[in-house]
């Protein structure tokens, strides 16, 4: 039996992509089909400026705090300040989501992050800036993110009009994340070099006004959401109950939350490894990252291209080993080229078992539970890092960021090997909701 968490609601629509017709084997066509929906297609355009000056704050943000205290501790801190809130609030954001017009909720969300970004600049720009006002301003982001993400993540799904395109949609997102992930870094390396770390920020502010505007011209279709009688917090009871008590959502969910806690924090000691390790600077910092973003820009690609979601489950596995492997090989490296190399695979590996975890999730959830359970994916992805950030500042500053960067490596390996092992009964779990929601019609061989 052959069951990766299979594919979406047939639908009938002219758009629908159908492998058997010739025309559609066109690899363009196949790979960006979502933008021949006009909601996604301006948040794709919106979504990628705003992005690179995202990427552009995060690297200026590490390389400013490094500056100033030269302490790999405190850039854990700040790591940790950045994203603590998402861990901590995200749950209930998801019950948000799933009651109030989500639309609405990002454009306030876009808004808020421009004026961060904007009175972060100033303090910069004005030479006024400390790293208590970093941490402050990482903090307040942070509880913007804690409503942003869960809320982006599910408002996919009210963007794409036919269902069996969400998971390229998905892949593309993943896309336009990890293309400003490459070019993003590498502007910010050149500019903090010339300009200073002001220069990024103030970009940043100014790269909000692009998906504010796409948000404004959007045509969403009203919905009529039935709001529950049930308070806010046993909502989110329902939530949990219902993502933690089904093993194929759990185990997506505890495997992601590995490698986000052991895996992800290498990005905080990355400044570590371009200045001391690999005698580089800023710009080295900038094009380690930038490998980052085309191994990932890869995955998305990868992932896009595909006419299905078969096979999934296999691929979070590969996906997770290669992330893996990536880590611990970069750790070893003392060569510039070999890291950037390694850099490559690692973001290939991280992008492919995010996304393939978003997509089996947006798959099988139902609907009304749809932002609480990506709510607990955005917990698993980023609210895990700010622990992560912390543990690995601490035994960076114990062991050295090598060994540090190694047992992450290594902790999502064997991750993957537990997730490797529960495979089997995941998928025949999964089958019966796919049988009662006509997606199998048959027995598979």
């Amino acid at each position: 039996m052959h069951l990766d968490f299979p594919v979406f609601h047939k639908m009938k629509s002219n758009k629908t992509t159908d492998p058997s017709n010739p025309q559609d084997k066109n690899g363009l066509r196949l790979i960006f089909r979502s933008l021949s929906h006009r909601n996604y297609r301006l948040f794709f355009g919106g979504q990628g400026i705003s992005l690179i000056g995202t990427w552009m704050q995060h690297i200026a943000m590490g390389w400013l705090v490094y500056r100033l205290t030269g302490s790999a501790l405190l850039l854990g801190v700040v790591g940790f300040t950045s994203r603590i809130p998402t861990f901590l609030f995200s749950s209930l954001a998801g019950v948000l989501a799933d009651r109030w017009n989500r639309h609405r909720i990002l454009v306030i969300t876009q808004i808020l992050s421009m004026i961060q970004a904007v009175i972060l600049a100033i303090l910069v720009l004005t030479e006024t800036v400390a790293v208590w006002h970093i941490i402050s301003v990482s903090l307040f982001l942070g509880f913007i993110n804690a409503l942003d993400i869960p809320t982006r993540q599910s408002f996919v799904v009210d963007m794409i009009e036919n269902r069996e395109d969400l998971g390229n949609a998905i892949a593309l997102n993943s896309s336009i994340v990890n293309g400003a992930r490459l070019i993003g870094p590498s502007v910010a390396g050149m500019l903090i070099a010339t300009l200073g770390e002001g220069m990024c920020f103030l970009l940043n502010g100014v790269s909000f006004i692009a998906v504010i505007i796409a948000l404004l011209a959007m045509k969403i279709a009203p919905k009529q959401r039935e709001i529950p009688r049930s308070q806010l917090f046993q909502g989110l009871k329902e939530g949990f109950s219902y993502a933690f008590g089904f093993a194929p959502i759990r185990s997506v969910l505890l495997l992601l939350a590995l490698v986000s806690l052991m895996g992800m924090p290498y990005t905080v000691l990355m400044p570590i490894f371009a200045e001391k390790i690999l005698r580089g600077g800023p710009q080295a910092l900038g094009f380690l990252m930038g490998s980052t973003g085309v191994g990932a820009i890869a995955g998305s690609i990868y992932l896009a291209s595909r006419k299905s979601v078969l096979g999934l489950g296999k691929i979070i596995i590969i996906s997770a080993n290669l992330f893996g492997i990536g880590l611990i090989a970069f750790s070893l490296s003392r060569l510039f080229w070999l890291s950037m190399l390694f850099m490559l695979l690692t973001g290939f590996g991280m992008m492919v078992q995010m996304a393939s975890s978003n997509t089996v999730l947006q798959t099988i959830v139902e609907e009304d539970k749809r932002g609480r359970v990506m709510s607990f994916y955005t917990m698993a992805f980023m609210g895990m890092v700010p622990f992560g950030s912390l543990l690995a500042g601490g035994l960076a500053n114990k062991i050295g960021a090598p060994n540090t960067v190694m047992m992450g490596g290594v902790a999502c390996i064997l991750g993957s090997v537990m997730f490797a092992k529960k495979l089997s009964s995941l998928r025949k779990m999964a089958r019966p909701i796919y049988m009662e929601k006509g997606i199998i019609k048959k027995e598979l061989p």
